[in-house]
């Protein structure tokens, strides 16, 4: 199967950095569970507006990349994903987790220890599979998320849920963007009904399209007053 070029990965978590960048203001800590190489680390690095980075991250191999990433930023990278009692509470500004949650065996334990770190107006975002997509309707039992690693799988509905169960407040819910080569697409696509076109050149441009992920926006209770309720727009 081909990989999506890391530009095209780039542009994609880009986006999911500047929606949560239009959530409200950011400042204090950032956190990110499961940051790959720090696509998302290096955005927020760069807006200057973070006193420190908390990276949880099991892939030593790439540390020196996020430390990279992060700049002159203080960062603290540490290996153990689901054990966030370093930080100190009430101190986070933006927390992300971007296809990790699907991964947890007890992903409400996980989102209660999250929101403790938040601090007063902090949001998190989350990005995961959306298992009541249009692309996993065409696929399917065919769709990719359906897999061993993923013990949990989401739908807006059941992220409303969970968040809120959780004790977040504000809960907004949308389709994402993510960004793809365009041959990408058509070999998949034709592949996915038994053709290949492995030696035919097809165009490299990247588009953007909403297909089968939703992005979640969350708070904590002191911020109830500004943003209640749930909003829901990833219906397809």
């Amino acid at each position: 199967m081909d990989v999506v070029a890391r530009d095209a990965i780039g542009a994609t978590q880009r986006g999911y950095f500047e929606r949560a960048a239009a959530q409200g203001p950011l400042a204090g800590g950032y956190l990110e569970i499961g940051p790959d190489v720090g696509y998302i680390v290096a955005e927020a690095a760069g807006r200057d507006v973070f006193d420190h980075f908390w990276l949880f991250e099991p892939n030593r191999a790439v540390h020196d990349m996020l430390r990279a990433a992060a700049g002159d930023r203080p960062v603290t990278l540490l290996p153990d994903m689901e054990d966030i009692s370093a930080v100190p509470d009430a101190s986070i500004g933006l927390a992300v987790m971007v296809h990790v949650l699907d991964h947890l065996l007890d992903p409400r334990a996980m989102l209660t220890r999250l929101r403790a770190k938040l601090r007063p107006g902090g949001t998190l975002m989350i990005v995961t599979h959306n298992e009541r997509s249009l692309l996993r309707t065409l696929m399917g039992l065919r769709w990719p998320p359906f897999c061993l690693q993923h013990p949990e799988l989401y739908n807006p509905d059941t992220m409303a849920d969970l968040l809120g169960r959780a004790g977040y407040t504000g809960v907004r819910i949308e389709r994402s963007r993510n960004h793809f080569p365009v041959d990408f697409l058509a070999r998949q696509a034709l592949e996915a009904v038994g053709i290949k076109l492995d030696r035919v050149p097809l165009p490299k441009a990247t588009i953007g399209l909403r297909l089968g992920n939703m992005l979640s926006l969350a708070g904590t209770p002191a911020q109830a007053t500004a943003r209640t309720g749930v909003e829901i727009t990833a219906a397809e």
